[in-house]
């Protein structure tokens, strides 16, 4: 430190030539050469820009040598000495004395780096805390795992999302520079470390807008004003305008945390019962703030928004715990985003399923079930085909089709598809990084409608004719499917046309995800074709991950082969076992064999593991087809 309150320069020094005076020519610090930066005394524009940043490399939370500046910044650049202006007088001197003297102590204490301030103490410093990419993260979660690791407690304030990132405010250093330390020291599901980035800022616009005591009991009376009891509504519209307000020159913005807050903790004090409420004309261009609406009013079943500036309707997800049955929105940016009206009801209505009017026009009634006690869904059953010929055609289509698909060559299925048959694939939305799941190699040609939006991209995702279908299936991953686990639903026949659904497992054999387990649903619409065969014309396939049931019933016995063995080379005695043994369990003469060689052609025993593995399901389709 410089004596006397003069120098102002310390090791701590931001400034790029040094602090020196030149009275003193033949001394010489370190940068004070023909090429010497300005000092702070020459660089006027940075004096002016002081109160708006704290500029430099030392001013920031997140350098990494860890120094926290406990003084207010504004008494540091007063202090500094000005060799060409108006030296001070003795007494201003003596009046400064030590009280003038600002110190940064540096102590090694891990996460909770501390300075200690000689003289007065310091003011309250804001933060604005940064997580790049967090949109993709649910809040709850990343506010959680900061909390678990930051080293102070803190309380975040304005959590918001500003495009792909997560924003929030701290006002104290202590809780910046720890929070600095839990940067890289999160992992999120996919595996990468969360980063946190801290700068120093002014105090939040909303921060600053508090209203005082006296304000909010001028607010109650007039919300108590605007509501009706008889209706249970409260009628807040364009309540900055209200004139008992205006008289009292109090300023009451709802797209200001700090007064939306206060409104909010007024209904859930004195009217908690509240049915109806009226926002509109207040300029609400977000609802971050209105997210602990669902908790303060419980019961609300009207909520007019309209005449706002919302422009998403990503913004009512923070609404959609609310059971609504009238909504209001006209006039609000987010109206004209929609192709057209179903479009739009569409939208609203999957955050607010219970929804009878929209903008005062009456809806359809809404599909839901309300199912009071807690119920299980009952257990899937098995395929359903209309009839046994039926059956017969497609589990031997079915056969034929994926001892090719699994063959490795999958070109021997240009025989199943018409000339101008199409075929889609679609994943499940990923919300993560796709690249990084075990999905990924799906993911560039997911054609999930409920994700994709383009027009054009839902168009050149289609692969049509049966050259672009099989080379498109001749890209995917080389799988093996478990028969056992596939399930047949026959939707629609005519007798042109058929449609069913394929429900199954398989696993992958080759690439980095070898011996991934996959659940698919395929639907397949066929017509009909020569041999009593069938002729692909569209085939939607859909891959997900598997679940831990499915995964625990997929190739739990390995898919079994019929017998080479020719009938003729059995004696007479087991030719007639064997027909006996397909004329009762309805197999086939080839796995009726495989039965009973399996069982040393005991007749009863393998009747009796016939009975077990049937009632299990463990017998494929293809061994009932003659």
């Amino acid at each position: 430190m410089a004596e006397g309150g003069k120098g102002g320069y310390s090791e701590h020094d931001d400034r790029v030539g040094g602090g020196g005076n030149r009275g003193f020519p033949g001394r010489r610090r370190k940068g004070r050469g023909p090429f010497r930066g300005k000092m702070y005394s020459e660089m006027n524009h940075h004096q002016r820009n002081w109160n708006n940043s704290i500029s430099g490399p030392r001013s920031r939370v997140e350098e990494e040598d860890g120094d926290v500046l406990m003084s207010d910044p504004h008494d540091a650049l007063r202090s500094r000495y000005t060799p060409y202006g108006q030296r001070p007088n003795r007494q201003d001197r003596e009046r400064g004395g030590l009280s003038s003297i600002n110190l940064t102590v540096r102590r090694n204490l891990g996460a909770t780096d501390q300075g200690v301030t000689i003289g007065n103490p310091p003011k309250k410093s804001w933060f604005k805390v940064t997580i790049p990419h967090g949109r993709k993260y649910e809040k709850a979660w990343l506010l959680n795992a900061i909390q678990n690791l930051c080293s102070v407690p803190f309380n975040p304030m304005e959590v918001h999302y500003a495009s792909s990132r997560i924003v929030f405010y701290v006002e104290d250093p202590f809780v910046a520079n720890a929070l600095r330390q839990v940067s890289r020291k999160i992992t999120d599901p996919e595996g990468y470390k969360v980063v946190i980035v801290i700068n120093p800022c002014s105090p939040p616009p909303t921060t600053q807008h508090e209203l005082k005591q006296e304000e909010i009991e001028h607010l109650k009376q007039c919300m108590s004003k605007r509501y009706d009891g008889s209706q249970q509504a409260l009628d807040l519209k364009s309540i900055r305008t209200d004139p008992d307000l205006v008289a009292q020159n109090i300023d009451v913005v709802l797209n200001r945390r700090a007064c939306m807050l206060t409104v909010l903790r007024i209904i859930e004090e004195n009217i908690p019962e509240l049915l109806s409420l009226n926002l509109s004309d207040n300029k609400l261009f977000r609802l971050d703030d209105m997210a602990e609406l669902p908790q303060k009013a419980p019961n609300l079943k009207i909520l007019n928004l309209s005449c706002n500036k919302l422009k998403t309707e990503r913004d009512l997800d923070k609404l959609k715990a609310l059971k609504l049955e009238e909504l209001w929105l006209d006039t609000n940016p987010m109206c004209d985003s929609f192709r057209d009206q179903s479009t739009y009801i569409s939208a609203v209505r999957e955050r607010f399923p219970k929804l009878l009017r929209l903008d005062g026009h009456e809806l359809p009634p809404p599909i839901s079930f309300d199912v009071e006690t807690p119920t299980t869904l009952p257990p899937c059953k098995g395929s359903y085909f209309p009839s046994d010929d039926l059956k017969v055609l497609i589990l031997r289509f079915l056969q034929q089709y994926y001892t090719i698909y699994d063959s490795g060559d999958r070109q021997g299925l240009l025989d199943a598809y018409h000339d101008g048959a199409c075929c889609s694939l679609s994943i499940p939305v990923l919300m993560h990084n796709p690249s990084r799941s075990s999905l990924g190699e799906y993911f560039k040609n997911s054609r999930n409608v409920k994700k994709l939006k383009d027009p054009t991209m839902r168009f050149r995702l289609l692969k049509h004719t049966r050259l672009n279908v099989v080379a498109f299936l001749s890209e995917l991953p080389k799988t093996q499917h478990d028969i056992n686990s596939f399930v047949v639903d026959v939707c629609a026949q005519t007798n042109t046309l058929l449609c069913f659904t394929l429900n199954g497992v398989f696993k992958e054999v080759d690439g980095r995800c070898r011996d991934s387990l996959r659940a698919f649903t395929r639907v397949f619409i066929a017509v009909p074709a020569g041999n009593n065969g069938l002729c692909i014309v569209n085939d939607q396939l859909f891959v997900r991950k598997a679940t831990n049931e499915e995964i625990r019933k997929a190739f739990v016995m390995p898919a079994p082969t019929p017998s080479s063995s020719p009938v003729p080379t059995l004696s007479a005695e087991q030719q007639e076992m064997l027909q006996n043994f397909s004329l009762q369990s309805g197999m086939n003469l080839e796995w009726s064999q495989k039965c009973l060689l399996d069982n040393d052609w005991d007749y009863a025993h393998a009747a009796h593991v016939f009975t077990q593995l049937k009632a299990e399901g463990k017998i494929p389709e293809v061994a009932f087809l003659n």
